[in-house]
């Protein structure tokens, strides 16, 4: 399937309105036949409240569901804000043009506009988004299922939806139509105010349906099932409008992998993009991102219960031995944190515990089960007081196997009653849930999390979003001058590849500390260069098209005066008269930096363990401009390196805060150049116990 990529043009911001909002729909393809789409859709249409003009158009009838049919869309008998086309495709062009020519301002497109391709034309779907876009449409789909606005009492669907749906907080965007169905399907009950199939997203994109959802009041939260961004400066400028409102965006991403973004390809058209770039993005405007369904339930259940989580780590109680370890595990690997209880918490658990009860978090509470709800209750107070504990989780199964189920809910609706930080019942196997006791905590407004893994990473992610909602706004601690950045914007411009020595003065001239060095290019030479950078030197080829140098046996390390002839000797003879001469750095962790440039989201800046170990470990993150301090110190902590980085088998830590430093100065770079860099690495840099500095470096401009 050919994709018609990103927009030529966003869609007017009222046509989205037109095809949401819409107060008149003309129904292409309206059918009297019971089991056909055409007849389903207009029972969704009809059947689920909307009290706007709704007219069939089917030249087979007068009449569909009670309502007068037209012929064709010129017989309308006004122009309708939404048309419909439950049509094949071989008639979808012909009846888009029809609508937009009558000046229709929006449209869905159920159909998966596939053709044969034809040689001397365009594919359908490039046509199909050729009308759209001429005649200022919003356009959901092809390939989609439509959309519901519950808020608004507008179903634009074919396919059988509850008839019971209650509006609620959450805006839920998909690409997937099977996600659709599924969500809105759901059993917790998680309550939608908007659900979309954006489906290919010929003309309309899940950036223009996000800044849609953004001005609802009704917003709480905003999901979305996607496969690619179609628009990114504009789902960029959506993910920041969140920010600033505050409301959080869940994603599941999916096309992590080169055999999965084969299948989104071959799915929707869609090219995935790097996955790590999107890690950058949702990192930089504090988006969820979750790997299932469960795990966004859970998260989305936990979030929209409106509780936000103050300093501090999970507490939890538990009624098992068994499932405290299982939980305490979990949490770990998750990376939630269970603070240890204060004195006086400890001092309040003592008293209410049974005796062989430890007071300690994660808490066992059950015992022989003998005044479980006075226990229980009072142990959720006590958590709940101490100034460690953002939030509580009730860690029991709601099984019906025994009387005690019913006390459970007792106990959560005292503590949601009587504290005012997050709180969630979380059942270590969602099969065994009492559906009538989650029923009863879920009226209450408690969260019912289902399943150890996804409960935890939904408090996770309450906790993420409180540490992002405490960032400050970015501010450099100063600027390059104009006349540095008009300087290296020139020679990028001009290419050809940076030397060493360039690329070091680059970062140096941003503010990253950088090794002395010199260049020489006969022995004497080599022996100035050595003197007046400082003993003991490296020794490194310059030799053109050697980019690296190690794997060429293009470094000699560690030379002293005695050394320095003969290795040079060696080298030029090998690799050419033209070297490089640095101090020998300081010993200490290697790491390597670098900016690279995303074909979607632009320069990114990148973070990893460096030396050989780069490529073999392929332990990087990336960043996305511009990072300050504490942004920066958070991609270190994303390493697996941050542990050497920590200090390791008696080894000084790092200074985390330079290379913190050396990050923002990149991320500055970044900004300033990315247009035209092609790739900047620095590898690698050396982190000692105080500072760090930047030993090679290569840059290659956009223009080669």
């Amino acid at each position: 399937m050919s994709s018609p990529g990103a927009p030529v043009s966003a869609p007017a911001h009222s046509s989205i309105r037109t095809l949401l909002e819409a107060r008149s729909v003309a129904v292409v393809g309206a059918s009297r036949r019971q089991d056909s789409f055409g007849a389903q859709l207009m029972s969704q249409l009809v059947g689920g409240g909307f009290n706007g003009d709704v007219w069939p158009v089917n030249p087979r009838y007068s009449l569909v569901q009670g309502l007068a049919c037209v012929p064709s869309i010129s017989d309308l008998p006004r122009t309708p804000d939404l048309v419909v086309l439950a049509v094949p495709n071989p008639l979808v062009e012909q009846q888009l043009r029809a609508a937009a020519e009558h000046g229709c301002r929006s449209g869905v497109i159920f159909a998966s506009l596939f053709e044969p391709a034809s040689e001397g034309q365009a594919p359908l779907v490039d046509r199909v988004a050729t009308i759209a876009r001429s005649a200022g449409m919003a356009v959901c789909g092809g390939n989609c299922m439509g959309f519901l606005n519950l808020a608004g009492d507008l179903r634009v669907c074919g396919y059988g939806m509850p008839s019971n749906l209650v509006p609620g907080a959450i805006t839920f965007i998909t690409h997937s139509g099977s996600a659709f169905a599924a969500m809105i399907y759901n059993n917790r009950p998680l309550r939608f105010n908007l659900v979309v199939s954006s489906g290919q997203e010929l003309v309309t994109t899940s950036a223009d349906y996000l800044e849609y959802a953004l001005e609802q009041p009704s917003t709480k939260a905003v999901a979305m099932f996607i496969e690619t961004i179609n628009d990114p400066p504009k789902f960029r400028a959506a993910l920041e409008r969140a920010a600033s409102l505050d409301v959080p965006v869940i994603v599941l991403k999916v096309g992590r992998t080169p055999r999965s973004q084969d299948l989104a390809i071959a799915h929707s058209g869609a090219l995935a993009g790097a996955d790590e770039a999107y890690d950058a993005l949702f990192d930089a405007y504090g988006v969820v991102r979750v790997r299932s369904f469960a795990e966004m339930s859970d998260t989305l259940e936990l979030v929209v219960a409106g509780r936000r989580a103050g300093p501090g780590g999970l507490a939890s109680i538990h009624d098992s031995g068994g499932e405290r370890v299982l939980f305490a595990d979990e949490a770990a690997g998750v990376g939630v944190p269970q603070p240890d209880i204060a004195d006086p918490t400890r001092a309040r658990l003592d008293a209410v515990l049974e005796e062989g009860l430890a007071p300690g978090n994660p808490l066992d509470a059950w015992g022989t089960g003998n005044r479980y709800e006075e226990i229980f209750i009072e142990s959720a107070g006590a958590l709940l007081a101490d100034p460690s504990m953002a939030a509580l989780a009730l860690c029991v199964d709601l099984t019906t196997e025994m009387y005690a189920e019913a006390g459970y809910v007792k106990v959560a609706k005292h503590a949601w009653a009587h504290s005012d930080k997050p709180l969630a019942v979380l059942s270590n196997f969602a099969d065994a849930i009492d559906r009538r006791d989650a029923a009863s905590l879920r009226e209450a407004g408690i969260p019912v999390l289902e399943g150890t893994t996804t409960g935890l990473l939904a408090f996770k992610h309450l906790f993420d979003l409180r540490d992002h909602r405490s960032l400050s706004q970015i501010v450099f601690p100063e600027e390059v001058s104009a006349e540095v950045r008009e300087r290296w914007r020139g020679r990028l411009v001009s290419g050809p590849l940076l030397s060493e020595t360039e690329s070091l003065m680059l970062l140096a001239d941003y503010g990253v500390p950088v090794i002395p060095s010199k260049v020489a290019g006969d022995g004497p030479g080599v022996l100035r260069a050595a003197e007046a950078v400082g003993w003991p030197v490296a020794l490194k080829t310059a030799a053109e098209g050697v980019a690296h140098k190690s794997d060429a046996g293009g470094v000699r390390l560690n030379l002293g005066p005695p050394d320095l002839a003969p290795a040079y000797a060696e080298m030029a003879r090998r690799l050419g008269p033209a070297v490089t001469v640095a101090r020998m750095a300081p010993p200490g962790v290697e790491l390597a930096l670098g900016v690279v440039r995303d074909p979607q989201f632009g320069p990114l800046v990148m973070a990893g363990a460096g030396g050989v170990l780069v490529e073999i470990l392929e332990d990087r993150r990336f960043g996305l401009p511009p990072l300050d301090e504490t942004r920066a110190l958070n991609l270190l902590g994303g390493l697996r390196a941050r542990r050497v980085l920590d200090g390791a088998r008696g080894a000084p830590p790092a200074d985390a805060i330079a290379v913190a430093r050396a990050l923002v100065a990149l991320s500055r770079l970044a900004l300033d150049l990315g247009d035209v860099l092609a790739a900047l690495d620095v590898n690698p840099l050396i982190a000692g116990p105080e500072g760090c500095v930047a030993v090679d470096a290569l840059v290659v401009p956009s223009a080669l």
